[in-house]
């Protein structure tokens, strides 16, 4: 897979160290480590009003996205087609971009955010979020029907899916022997074969996911049995066999470092597909479930560019552009007959961008629950107590 690289009339403000597309995905704790205080800045302050919309294109579009997201062929393509100046700055986490909306109160000067979906309703709730006119974005009618459905936006109010992916492991299979397929065979390696090798992502939910999935508990559970039970395991029963915390590890694949490392089904493409032996790795989605994650389009409270935002997100959904979001970035977007299409543009290892059906079937959405502060808090034990 190729990956081009952003054309200069394009402002990609996304410092590499900070936020690379990869590390988008580590959701480090969640929403309880922001809180609500510090997501609304000031209860007491009113919130700026997003703009109308008057049928005419604005001259400027403000985006706010995980850095080296988006397609720069795309965003130069739209900028041309409309003449619509197009900056993208980046952030790392999704606290770390409603912290700075929350504060702003509206006023940040973002049009579009890419928020991922289960962080949506708490944005709705604190009206950090403006509704969608369907009727502006057309393309809706190009959406698979799972993605316009999802339980954090029934009908897509607010949303509408950009990317999305799963969790699972990739294996050094010179340095492993058989074949496995589910967290227990993780967990067993982990203690056996690869001690010392291992890499899981820096993500609480991810991690406390491989007990759960483990022990057939739903990864979404917020019962005190189970949670002590996660912590006693993997504290004292991974933690010292773990060697790095790390939500990019593409390189580690790269270069050979690891035997065994938790990572997203693109994020393994993209590191095989660079590997000068890709045929020593083999990338498992494992059972019983595992995390179905989906980034999100949505309009900030408070926008000034609504015409050109919503063209934007219609432009997005377009079958020929969408591929190229895909092959950019090595996932689907929601668009139907996108397998098809990228069979059509012999993009390779196709089974590490689109799931099996049987797969996505079984995966569970993460969702933000009175636990995230406990899940976090394992997290850091489990790190503070990794070999």
């Amino acid at each position: 897979m190729s990956r081009r690289r952003a054309p200069d009339p394009v402002r990609v403000l996304a410092p590499r160290a900070e936020a690379g597309r990869i590390s988008r995905r580590a959701l480090l704790g969640g929403f309880a480590v922001i809180g609500t205080a510090s997501l609304l800045g000031c209860g007491s302050r009113s919130i700026a009003s997003t703009a109308s919309t008057d049928g005419a294109l604005e001259g400027r579009l403000n985006v706010y996205s995980w850095g080296d997201y988006e397609n720069p062929d795309n965003i130069r393509a739209f900028r041309e087609d409309n003449d619509v100046t197009v900056q993208v700055d980046s952030f790392a986490s999704n606290e770390e971009m409603i912290a700075k909306i929350g504060a702003s109160r509206g006023t940040s000067g973002y049009d579009v955010l890419v928020p991922s979906g289960q962080f949506v309703p708490m944005m709705v709730a604190n009206d950090l979020l403006s509704k969608l006119d369907h009727s502006l974005i057309p393309n809706l009618a190009n959406l698979e029907p799972a993605f316009t459905a999802q339980p954090w936006d029934p009908g897509n109010v607010h949303t509408v899916p950009k990317s999305w992916g799963t969790t699972g492991f990739a294996y050094d299979q010179t340095l492993i022997d058989g074949r496995p397929t589910s967290w227990q065979d993780f967990l067993d390696l982990a203690a056996g074969q690869a001690s010392g090798s291992v890499s899981l992502l820096d993500d609480a939910w991810e991690v406390a996911s491989i007990y759960f999935g483990a022990k057939g508990i739903d990864p979404n559970t917020t019962d005190p049995a189970d949670l002590d039970a996660a912590e006693a395991y993997l504290t004292e029963q991974l933690a010292p066999h773990v060697r790095n915390f790390n939500s990019a590890p593409t390189q580690s694949v790269i270069q050979n470092e690891m035997a065994l490392l938790q990572m997203y089904n693109g994020d393994a493409r993209l590191a095989f597909s660079e590997s000068d032996d890709a045929d020593r790795w083999r990338f498992v989605y494992p059972t019983p479930t595992a995390n179905l994650w989906v980034d999100t389009w949505a309009l900030a409270r408070g926008a000034q560019h609504v015409d050109s935002a919503h063209a934007f997100i219609d432009f997005m959904l377009d079958p020929e552009v969408a591929i190229g979001e895909v092959d950019w970035n090595g996932y689907p977007t929601g668009v139907a007959g996108q397998r098809a299409l990228a069979e059509e543009w012999e993009l390779d290892m196709l089974d590490l961008i689109f799931p099996p059906e049987k797969v996505v079937a079984r995966l569970t959405p993460a969702e933000l629950t009175d636990a995230q502060d406990r899940l976090t808090s394992i997290l850091e034990q489990v790190q503070a107590k990794a070999g």
